[in-house]
């Protein structure tokens, strides 16, 4: 996979990036952290014309990226809530599947399908934690504001979002597994379908 550094668009971005100090902050410094954050991504993209190719498409895919968290986070820090900090990390696992779904046009064959598997999976993944974290902050803002019958409420609601999670997780991971036994054939192909079945608990032969 094609490796880029981009000191620059970097360094163009690390002001949106570096707002931890603006917590709470009002809303004109709101205002004008929003307008850097655009700015660094419009300069961010004019670097990029240094590039050809997929080269650029990478490029690209980074600088939106970052901004996009960019301005999660700068949502997150206005205004602090569960949604807001899912949102954070909904736009981190989406960042890392652009661009990793990008490098994976520098291959071909099995090895680029296999590599835009590992993509979805870690994308998957990523929201799957997400989803829980979401479900277990609201679950146990519910069991502080109520009593032992909330809180046994939340602690059921805390399973069912690790089991989900979980469960997402497996598929994904298969996927993955049956993506790279394409790469056999014959019965050796079989073979290493049946194993990835098993190992991933996926009985489901449409699967794909």
């Amino acid at each position: 996979m094609n490796k880029i550094r981009i000191p620059a668009i970097a360094g163009a971005v690390a002001c949106a990036l570096s707002i931890g100090a603006f917590a709470g902050m009002p809303e004109s410094e709101y205002k004008s952290v929003k307008a850097e954050i655009a700015a660094a991504s419009k300069s961010g993209r004019a670097d990029c014309g240094a590039f050809a190719g997929n080269a650029k498409d990478i490029c690209m895919a980074e600088v939106k990226g970052k901004a996009d968290v960019a301005r999660a986070e700068l949502e997150a820090r206005y205004k602090p809530t569960n949604k807001s900090r899912y949102n954070v990390s909904v736009a981190r696992a989406e960042a890392d599947f652009s661009v990793a779904r990008e490098k994976c046009d520098d291959l071909a064959g099995n090895p680029k399908d296999v590599c835009i598997k590992e993509a979805k999976s870690a994308r998957i993944a990523a929201n799957a934690d997400a989803k829980a974290a979401l479900k277990t902050a609201d679950a146990n803002a519910v069991a502080g504001d109520k009593a032992a019958a909330a809180r046994a409420t939340a602690g059921e609601q805390r399973a069912a979002a690790r089991a989900d999670a979980a469960t997402e997780k497996r598929k994904a991971e298969y996927a993955v597994a049956r993506e790279k036994c394409d790469s056999f054939a014959a019965d050796a192909k079989v073979v290493c379908v049946k194993e990835a079945k098993a190992r991933f608990g996926q009985s489901c032969i449409g699967m794909a």
